[in-house]
């Protein structure tokens, strides 16, 4: 159907579709730009005659990449973004090692897709994130997403309903008690963002502790600091990252989707009482995503 150089400049027509694809399945730049690689090198070897539609094909075929990626990060203990290796596919050659990914091209793809987006998709099964990615962001007939996630078609739409639900979240019904407790988020996040240490004391309980993962996906490791002005002096710090942020609950709980370097994230989980901050839990670990009951609420 094709010769090569034809074949070559039609792949180059569908590389920008491919990699919002690749990114939307795996948050990292670098990622997707391997998975698009690979999804040239499987055109190249197959028998291009024999394809109807290249855009379609070369879509599910990126699909397909990107799920064996999730579910090989998953067997690892989900490393975090950007640090993974991809495994050789059972139909392509083995990748070299992860490019050094530009911060400054994260964080611009991530702002195109969303913040709140990227944060929900972490937390979706990988069948799931496919099917909802391929079917409700590029139309990708059900028929066909069940011969990559290797469902009937009824089982991938109901793949998709279930993430669709997940990322179309909306605000619970008004809890006064939920309310005063994001009412002392804002306050802290105000003081943040302003820079104002007394005020941040002020909405702190004198024996705060905030924890936080550290280390190689944060398994493992945390780091903890404790008290009212050690907390307060370390939230002057995060005000850059404040000035990002979006509000959540996680687990019934109040937290905050702030960005983090190279367009990654974090999450801030925060345990309220006597309208005061008792402690805050800091998420930097994309492989505790997925067993989180995360929802993004609108501001």
């Amino acid at each position: 159907m094709y010769g090569n150089e034809f074949l070559a400049e039609r792949f180059e027509e569908n590389r920008t579709q491919l990699k919002a694809v690749a990114y939307r399945m795996l948050g990292s730049a670098g990622e997707a730009e391997d998975a698009v690689q690979e999804a040239w090198i499987r055109l190249s070897r197959c028998d291009s005659r024999a394809i109807e539609n290249l855009g379609g094909w070369l879509t599910t075929v990126v699909g397909r990449v990107c799920l064996d990626m999730l579910r090989t990060r998953r067997s690892r203990r989900e490393e975090p973004l950007d640090t993974v290796t991809p495994e050789p596919h059972a139909c392509g050659p083995v990748l070299g090692a992860q490019r050094d990914a530009d911060p400054e091209q994260q964080a611009v793809m991530a702002d195109s897709v969303g913040l709140a987006m990227l944060v929900v998709l972490e937390t979706l099964d990988p069948a799931e994130r496919l099917a909802f990615v391929l079917h409700d962001m590029f139309a990708v007939p059900f028929d066909e997403i069940a011969r990559v996630v290797d469902r009937t078609p009824a089982a991938a739409r109901q793949l998709a309903s279930r993430a669709r639900r997940r990322v179309q979240g909306v605000d619970p019904a008004p809890d006064p008690d939920l309310t005063r407790k994001r009412e002392v988020v804002d306050a802290f996040l105000a003081a943040a963002r302003g820079g104002d240490f007394e005020a941040l004391v002020a909405v702190l309980d004198p024996d705060v502790v905030v924890r936080s993962d550290t280390g190689a996906g944060g398994i493992g490791a945390s780091a903890q600091v404790r008290g009212a002005a050690a907390v307060a002096r370390q939230a002057m710090m995060f005000a850059p990252f404040a000035r990002s942020s979006r509000r959540a609950l996680v687990d019934g709980e109040p937290a905050v989707i702030s960005t983090r370097e190279g367009g990654r994230f974090s999450v801030m989980v925060f345990t309220i009482a006597r309208g005061k901050v008792v402690e805050m839990s800091v998420i930097n670990d994309t492989a505790r995503l997925p067993g989180l009951d995360l929802t993004v609420l609108n501001d």
